[in-house]
């Protein structure tokens, strides 16, 4: 490798929801500013029984996670997507997969959705097992407030 040290992708966990649109924009912000490429990782799962009554037929769970990709990666950047970003699927519950993905990353990048007070204790579980056991540093991007460019 010509002593030459690769740089290793910038891993973003996205969901479709706004925070996670502006954690992948500030994810590629950073990137082209370290000369890293950028992994956007949508994780999904097949529901559990008590949920069947939602997943009865032949409903393309896989496919719907990669329309939730690129739907947010358009929502993000248009159709000039950037050179640096790449996107992959992991089937698997988002804390175990966002977790070892940062096995094999420089930094992860998460969306909060910052709800406030009582019910701001009950959500982020997800951002919030990620900053305590991811295997790289890990940025949380809340989204910005109605009428605030994030830019």
């Amino acid at each position: 490798m010509n002593g030459k040290l690769v740089p290793t992708a910038i891993v973003v966990g996205v969901d479709g929801s706004q925070p996670s649109i502006a954690a992948l924009q500030e994810a590629v912000r950073l990137s082209t500013r370290l000369g890293t490429p950028v992994r956007a990782l949508v994780c999904w799962t097949i529901p559990t029984s008590y949920q069947l009554p939602y997943s009865v037929g032949t409903f393309d769970f896989k496919g719907a996670a990669q329309g939730i990709l690129d739907t947010a990666i358009e929502a993000a950047f248009g159709m000039d997507w950037p050179e640096n970003l790449t996107t992959g699927l992991k089937m698997g519950p988002p804390r175990q997969s966002l977790i070892e993905a940062s096995k094999e990353a420089s930094l992860l990048v998460l969306g909060r959705r910052g709800f406030g007070g009582f019910t701001g204790l009950l959500m982020g579980s997800v951002s919030s097992a990620c900053v305590s056991h991811a295997h790289c540093p890990v940025l949380i991007v809340h989204a910005p407030k109605p009428g605030q460019d994030h830019a």
